[in-house]
């Protein structure tokens, strides 16, 4: 376990430590670890979100969870990706003193590919194909007891054990046509921009997630949006034209009363000015970030700029691995600490991979894009172990929460 200051978690650990354990021993490790000095005798009613003002998602740092690769595996079943992602939170590092971090959710809507199953090794399961107006992917929530626990408040549970730990919530999603599938009753059909219907439902569902507890929505492909710099765009299909997202940034934030909601946009080179008169909070990848004394030089140009700023990167959802651990922790030092003062700190980004490193033959990427079971004998537990390093990922666990341990008090 990490201290700094009120602040605790579980560091120098292996994910499948926890993932093993039950969501009754995840929630004990969490009021155990609770930064304030107040003695619950049980879990309170009512959990305030940290409370760093209106544009807390102008500093703050981005860890993107992949809870469908983190999910329970039995057998080629998937599921129970929120309870997976419960039982890792007391091993994500509370939020500092001048800035939050914020845990992504990589799945949240179903899946257009075989949700709620894995496939082999290279089979495509992508994560980046979604279906709106279908509830709730069958890789994430625990089906079995939506009648005693409905999707929405597992969801909600998430959120408020985030919230309880020190950290702000979000989810990934996906604004590429056709990636996106539209279920009715009678049938589905490919999403189109140009039909109200369909912008009305991309509306409502992103929403009804806010309004359950998320506060960040990370935006695919965000940088193209009205066709800018499409060249290097890899998406499918047609994107939102500029007033469109505009607007539905604006009925996102209007709709669910949050006025404190992050959006973060999927790169941010080029026109900055640009992505915040859109209603962006922050975007990726603007800088190299091996380059210490150069994001420092950039958080002085943004000092001011304190509605959006652009992020740097530790790692992204395509990331294809095979960097150094030390190349990685060099670049989470650059996140943490490249700034003159913590006021201006630069947003950041990272994923599940840079906190807890992946087996060597797969990659960040390579799960956005399958979904695989790692298991040797068909059982969860095999999955868990085999989905990660093992002592070499345990010692870069350690020295990861190192870092974070001494820019909490920040």
């Amino acid at each position: 376990m990490y201290v700094s200051g009120n602040k605790k978690w579980i560091a120098n650990i292996l994910p499948c430590e926890l993932l093993k354990r039950s969501v009754k021993q995840a929630v004990e490790s969490l009021v155990t670890l609770c930064e304030c000095q107040e003695f619950f005798k049980t879990f309170p009613d009512n959990i305030e979100t940290p409370d760093y003002g209106d544009k807390w998602g102008r500093l703050a740092n981005y860890i993107e969870i992949n809870n469908r690769a983190i999910a329970e595996m039995h057998g080629n079943e998937t599921k129970n990706g929120i309870l997976s992602s419960i039982k890792l939170l007391p091993a994500i590092p509370p939020s500092a003193k001048s800035w939050a971090n914020c845990v992504i959710l990589s799945q949240i809507f179903p899946n257009i590919f075989g949700d709620g199953f894995n496939k082999g090794t290279f089979e495509e399961n992508s994560i980046y194909g979604i279906k709106l107006n279908a509830s709730y992917s069958g890789n994430i929530i625990d089906y079995a007891i939506s009648d005693k626990i409905s999707p929405e408040e597992q969801f909600m549970a998430f959120n408020d054990l985030a919230h309880f730990h020190g950290l702000k919530t979000g989810f990934r999603t996906v604004i590429s046509a056709d990636q996106i599938k539209v279920v009715y009753p009678d049938r589905e059909e490919g999403f189109n921009w140009c039909n109200p219907e369909h912008q009305e439902i991309f509306i409502n569902e992103h929403v009804k997630l806010v309004k359950l507890g998320f506060e960040a929505i990370f935006v695919d492909s965000a940088k193209h949006i009205g066709g800018y710099d499409c060249t290097n765009y890899t998406g499918v299909g047609d994107l939102p034209e500029y007033a469109q997202m505009q607007y539905i940034v604006e009925q996102i934030r209007a709709r669910s009363g949050k006025t404190t909601l992050s959006f973060v946009g999927e790169k941010s080179t080029g026109d900055f000015e640009r992505y915040k008169n859109l209603g962006l909070t922050s975007g990726t990848a603007f800088v190299p970030p091996d380059d210490f004394e150069n994001v420092k030089l950039w958080s002085e140009k943004f000092k001011y700029s304190r509605e959006y700023a652009p992020g740097i990167e530790v790692s992204n959802d395509n990331d294809e691995g095979g960097s150094r651990y030390e190349d990685r922790l060099n670049r989470i030092n650059t996140c943490l600490f490249g700034y003159e003062y913590a006021s201006d700190k630069l947003p950041s980004f990272m994923q599940m991979e840079d906190l807890f490193p992946l087996r060597y033959d797969t990659s960040t990427h390579h799960l956005m894009m399958t979904n695989p079971s790692y298991s040797a004998d068909g059982t969860p537990e095999s999955h868990w172990e085999n989905l990660f390093t093992k002592e070499d990922g345990r010692a870069y666990n350690a020295k990861a929460g190192e870092l974070f341990a001494r820019a909490l008090n920040l």
